[in-house]
């Protein structure tokens, strides 16, 4: 039996993460090590809670005594900890750096120490910055133009450093834009579709002309599970959906699959520092075998089909959430 720690699993990527390994592994025991921040909820694996193989722990990932405890016997750790949404970094970046930054450099020292196997980081595309054309490679300079994006470039350099340094087996994977069940309703796909649902206006940034490269979250699961099993150590893996669609695109999508008009797009103020177009290459990870299994309108189709049918979800969250204004 496999040991493996996945830090801030009871996030959006990181449940669903653990779900896809238990569903397709018999051989792992998972440990969830999770703050509970106010995007954590233990209710993205309410279906799995009761598995042998799988047990919670909450905790800092910038507290060492808990990470110390929650490490031992580990083979493996994947990092999802993180603080991910970009409004928020632009309003205050301090927990950015204390958790993608100052919480990393703790897991890396408590993993060396404890002599881990493998070390998994989740990256982002954001930290290439805006591409005006072609792809975004994993030799590519960083240059992130957000707090949010800069924590985690650090994160990466730091990962890098302790491969280099003392030859920690790093990995780091670059994701595109992720979207599907349990993402906290803070973020646009949610946004726009539990939106539209309620028959309340989608906000879109700007002009609408704004790229992204979107990808299912399964797909990123599956690229993950690639990278942890047939990825080398001290190496980057981008994974991108090949999906690149305008901003606009996928409000008109919504709002049409949810049976309403373009009158409930509604354009508001730009936020500062916005990238016009993210787009990655993923050649090196598709050496290794990966390939995205699900097609843009099919996945959205089954996403907007997830957040009409678990209401219960969602509902309770967006009363409790905060707008964000800079």
């Amino acid at each position: 039996m496999k040991a493996l720690l996945v830090t801030g699993g009871a996030g959006f990527i990181g449940s669903n993460f653990i779900r896809y390994i238990l569903n397709n592994y018999s051989d792992y025991r998972i440990t969830n090590f999770d703050k509970l921040t106010y995007s954590g909820n233990l209710n993205n694996l309410k279906d799995v809670r009761e598995s042998s193989n799988y047990k919670f722990i909450r905790g800092d990932i910038c507290n060492a005594k808990q990470v110390q405890s929650a490490v031992k016997d580990c083979d493996y750790i994947i990092n999802f900890a993180a603080q991910t949404h970009v409004d928020r970094s632009i309003k205050s970046s301090e927990e950015f750096v204390k958790a993608n930054i100052e919480g990393v450099r703790t897991l890396l020292d408590v993993a060396r120490k404890h002599k881990i196997k493998r070390f998994l980081h989740i990256s982002t595309d954001e930290v290439y910055g805006d591409i005006k054309k072609g792809l975004s490679r994993e030799d590519d300079s960083l240059l992130p133009n957000s707090p949010y994006a800069a924590s985690k470039a650090a994160a990466d350099l730091l990962c890098r450093s302790y491969f280099q340094t003392y030859k920690f087996p790093v990995i780091i994977t670059r994701s595109s834009n992720n979207f599907g069940p349990y993402q906290y309703p803070e973020k646009v796909m949610p946004l726009f579709i539990t939106n539209a649902i309620e028959d309340k206006q989608l906000p879109l940034y700007g002009d609408g002309e704004n790229i992204r490269d979107w990808i299912y979250v399964l797909d990123n699961c599956y690229g993950i599970d690639v990278a942890l099993h047939k990825g080398r150590p001290g190496q980057i893996y981008n994974i991108g959906g090949g999906n690149l669609l305008k901003n606009i695109r996928i409000a008109r999508q919504i709002a049409e699959g949810l049976g309403k008009s373009e009158k409930n797009i509604k354009f508001v103020k730009d936020r500062p520092g916005h990238d016009r177009r993210y787009a990655l290459s993923s050649d090196k990870l598709k050496r290794l075998g990966w390939r995205s299994e699900h097609s843009f309108n099919k996945a959205l189709k089954m996403t907007v089909e997830w957040y009409l049918s678990n209401r219960w979800w969602w509902k309770p969250l967006k009363r409790k959430a905060k707008i964000i204004k800079w």
